[in-house]
């Protein structure tokens, strides 16, 4: 079928909704393939930062800088590019981003040196911000109504579970073979997608009556790296360091910048005034939350198995797997919970349960308790993100007009970027000030040099516990007792937002499943004509 504006503003055929079973299953597997390759080369360096630094002779910082510019780069052009999709065709703009993404792949592979890295993962970010937005605006052009929904939640599970995943696979690469074969899975991932891509997706665009909003596009990516750089640079440098204020200072007048101008342009990259409707606020809202509290959890988490209880990577990253995999299970019941109770209690249920998964690990979690004292609330918070994040997603992109679905897909992956840096920003400073005051008083007795580097981190105390001085165990305990009170903190903190969230949510939450559908231009608008293809 294909959707024609029944006013005559000039617009072209809209995309054509698939009614062959079989190829949106096709359609469905290859951007959740190509969403996967983007969200594990997110987080897979994380698992070979030592090793990278060895072969590339760089410092600690370099490497962070090889992974948080992939990171910037992504954030900052998925908006521009994501309504880039919707004027030159989503299809060629995907098919370009997974070539983009695919060379510089090979390219971070076979790099030797620091700044040949740097430029291949920043290519590998645009590649991305080509690719992340427009597999959820081809899901929502090309699937039927009835069939939207549960789609959504396939690729919301994917979306949410696929950095632990690629985490996992990334580490065992690792492990077994050698850090440049991170790049591999990407590769052979793009090249499935690509394939796919080609076979099955439509080709799809909206014609506009407007020039592309260039200045928007230039004020939302300066805004977005800013504001970004802000919350990276804080937490490392210190909130008031020069490099971190410069991100604060550009990104706030960016951003508002950015605001005046999209309120008075004619064709707006993001309408600002759309934000007015419950669904996109409430939405966009509840997965920046979400994902902060779970970038929070992972800072400590993870931490938490390799130097609390002695685990591997390896087996660390497994130790994440049930709490992905079961986000994952509850994003594809999400849409048949919603139909039955509505978006809104939905969502209202998942930010429960994620509140009481946090509840669960501040009160289980000890040293002896180990794996099992955090494994409940892993579990309710598996069930409460997808359960929630479902919901939000359709949100938002039921949201925004048809002819501004890239947009609606970007503005959605930009709420999670900037949440995850927030929730790694604020909850692991919650957590960092938490340790400092805990280990303090427990230091008694312990050397200078020893107390100093324990004071730091439970890393630090791990160093000097295993220089085998007499004071080496009751250290490394003191650091692990510090470290549970400090996790402890950070988890009531959680709660506390989630419980802010919930009691918003419930108040301007959707109040449909489906809130587009009497607003005029929607993307479920009741006014649009449908026409059998010529």
């Amino acid at each position: 079928m294909s959707t024609l504006n029944p006013a005559g503003r000039g617009r072209e055929p809209a995309d054509p909704i698939i009614d062959d079973p079989k190829r949106r299953r096709a359609i469905l597997l290859a951007v959740c393939i190509a969403l996967m390759a983007v969200i594990a080369a997110v987080s897979g360096l994380n698992v070979a930062q030592p090793q990278m630094a060895v072969a590339l002779n760089g410092s600690q910082a370099d490497v962070l800088w090889i992974i948080n510019i992939y990171a910037i780069a992504l954030a900052a052009l998925l908006l521009p590019l994501g309504a880039v999709g919707d004027r030159w065709g989503r299809k060629p703009v995907l098919v370009v981003g997974l070539l983009v993404f695919g060379i510089a792949n090979i390219a971070s592979g076979a790099a030797g040196s620091v700044p040949v890295m740097l430029g291949a993962r920043l290519l590998a970010g645009i590649g991305a911000a080509m690719i992340m937005p427009v597999t959820l605006s081809v899901i929502t052009s090309a699937f039927p109504p009835d069939e939207r929904s549960k789609a959504i939640g396939i690729w919301t599970g994917v979306a949410g579970g696929g950095g632990i995943i690629g985490m996992f696979l990334s580490a065992l690469l690792v492990d077994v073979l050698d850090w440049r074969w991170l790049f591999v899975l990407p590769v052979v991932l793009v090249l499935f997608a690509a394939i796919l891509s080609i076979r099955a997706i439509p080709n799809s665009r909206e014609h506009a009556e407007h020039r592309f909003d260039l200045g928007g596009a230039v004020l939302a990516a300066v805004a977005v790296v800013g504001l970004i750089l802000f919350l990276h640079e804080g937490p490392e440098q210190g909130w008031l360091a020069s490099i971190t204020l410069a991100g604060l200072l550009f990104g706030g007048a960016a951003a508002t910048g950015f605001v005046a101008w999209e309120l008075r342009h004619p064709a707006p990259l993001l309408d600002i005034r759309l934000f007015g409707q419950r669904g996109l606020t409430s939405g966009s809202v509840t997965l920046l939350v979400w994902f902060g509290v779970q970038a929070g959890v992972f800072v400590v988490l993870f931490p938490f198995f390799q130097a609390v209880l002695g685990w591997s990577g390896l087996l660390s990253t497994l130790g994440l797997m049930p709490m992905a995999l079961l986000m994952m299970v509850s994003s594809g019941l999400a849409p048949h919970v919603a139909r039955r109770l509505g978006q809104r209690l939905t969502m209202a249920a998942g930010l429960l349960l994620g509140g009481t998964g946090l509840g669960l690990m501040a009160l289980l979690v000890s040293v002896e308790g180990g794996y099992l004292g955090v494994l409940p609330g892993m579990i309710a918070m598996g069930l409460g993100m997808g359960l929630s994040m479902t919901p939000s997603t359709e949100a938002i992109t039921s949201s925004l007009p048809a002819e501004r679905q890239g947009v609606a897909s970007a503005l959605n992956d930009v709420t999670r970027e900037f949440g995850t840096s927030l929730g790694v920003a604020l909850l692991g400073a919650v957590f960092s000030a938490g340790y400092v005051a805990a280990i303090a008083p427990r230091l008694a007795g312990i050397p200078e040099a020893a107390a100093a580097a324990a004071g730091k981190g439970i890393a630090g105390a791990l160093v000097e516990a295993r220089g085998g001085e007499p004071y080496a165990a009751g250290l490394y305990r003191a650091a692990q007792d510090a470290f549970v009170e400090a996790w402890q903190q950070a988890m009531w903190a959680g709660v506390l937002v989630m419980a802010v969230l919930l009691v918003f949510v419930l108040w301007r939450g959707p109040q449909t499943s489906r809130e587009a559908v009497a607003r005029p231009g929607a993307r479920h608008t009741a006014g649009t004509v449908l026409l059998p293809p010529p």
